[in-house]
């Protein structure tokens, strides 16, 4: 029996296209279809600089994808080439398309950082070196080379940076989430400084951030906020020293070892309130809203000194005579509590001698 070649032709043609388009379904449905794989790692890591057709091998090599080479050629012919770096959850069930589309989209694992408030500038890099997943650019720098790296203006940035929780991604530098603090405590500050109270002793926003630091450190307990500015305040309008002992410690520096001593509040520091007047020449922390806040909106009151309680409150007194006997109970108290020699109160005064201006 004879076939003419056109008929074995035609024959290998239809082959062909049914060979093709059988071939082509199967590649479809498995591009498209998902299907349950074994996680062995539910995090998949793309490193910055890492190329389409090296993710594709690490996957095959993981038994992610089957046919690597597909998926790369079905990435370049849709433009799906630009993956980004970072760390991504895999799920069980998956098609090799959807997880090429979540490398587009950047569907990152978000690792979150707190930078607690009252927490000074060193301590905020401190936490961001601690972080894993965090690019170290920081170091060991001074705080004009910080403003440096950063490119601020501020050469002495202490106290402009929002304490909060942040959310970052595995490969970002520290230095972007202490940029994105920046740039939220100049909007928060601005946004109070707007909202003021008349009639402060504050020439500018920088001086209600000092003052706020000083708020921040002095107490814990959110409800004297207010009460503990409206002291402060009051003491700046009738020139009397702030006297308070933050800033005594922050003065120190490195050769604060936790004991305040009484020497320490005659030795003149740049930032000692017992013998400077007026407000130090800097923040001594980064305070949270409430402290700005605050010290935007004092109390109103008569009260010129307070004193520890112990339990993390404050005693306020109008009168050097009433403070004075409320340093004597207290510290007496804390003598009956904890029989130990008493510790210097984390009042805006401590001693009568350190009551304030008379």
């Amino acid at each position: 029996m004879n076939v003419s070649p056109l008929k074995i032709v035609l024959a290998m043609a239809v082959w062909s296209l049914v060979m093709a388009l059988s071939i082509g379904f199967y590649l479809w449905h498995w591009l498209y279809n998902p299907r349950t794989v074994q996680i062995i790692e539910p995090v998949f890591i793309i490193e910055k600089g890492a190329t389409l057709h090296s993710v594709a091998k690490r996957l095959h090599e993981e038994h992610l994808i089957r046919w690597p080479d597909v998926w790369v050629a079905y990435g370049r012919i849709f433009h799906l080439e630009n993956i980004k770096a970072g760390e991504y959850r895999l799920e069980m069930v998956f098609s090799p398309v959807e997880l090429l589309q979540r490398f587009q989209k950047s569907e990152h694992i978000q690792h979150p950082v707190t930078l607690v408030e009252g927490l000074r500038l060193r301590d905020f890099v401190s936490v961001l070196h601690q972080q894993e997943n965090l690019v170290n650019t920081l170091g060991q720098k001074t705080y004009p080379e910080l403003a440096q790296v950063l490119n601020i203006p501020e050469m002495q940035p202490e106290g402009y940076f929002y304490p909060d929780t942040y959310q970052y991604i595995r490969g970002d530098a520290d230095k972007d989430i202490l940029l994105r603090a920046y740039r939220r405590m100049k909007s928060v500050l601005s946004e109070e400084w707007e909202q003021r109270a008349e009639g402060l002793p504050y020439s500018s926003p920088y001086e209600a951030l000092i003052m706020a630091s000083i708020i921040e450190k002095e107490t814990g307990v959110g409800y004297e906020r207010a009460e503990i500015a409206g002291v402060f305040v009051r003491r700046l309008q009738k020139k009397m020293r702030l006297q308070t002992d933050p800033t005594v410690i922050y003065g120190l520096g490195d050769a604060y070892d936790g004991n305040l001593r009484r020497v320490d509040l005659k030795t003149p520091t740049a930032y000692n309130t017992y013998t400077i007047s007026g407000l130090p020449p800097t923040p001594i922390a980064n305070p949270g809203r409430e402290a700005i806040h605050a010290a935007l909106h004092p109390a109103a009151g008569t009260a010129l000194y307070f004193v520890a309680k112990g339990d993390g409150s404050h005693y306020f007194s109008s009168t050097l005579q009433e403070h004075e006997a409320a340093v004597q109970r207290f510290q007496k108290q804390r003598r009956s509590d904890y029989r130990s020699s008493p510790a210097l109160p984390t009042a805006a005064d401590q001693t009568p001698e350190a009551g304030g201006e008379q």
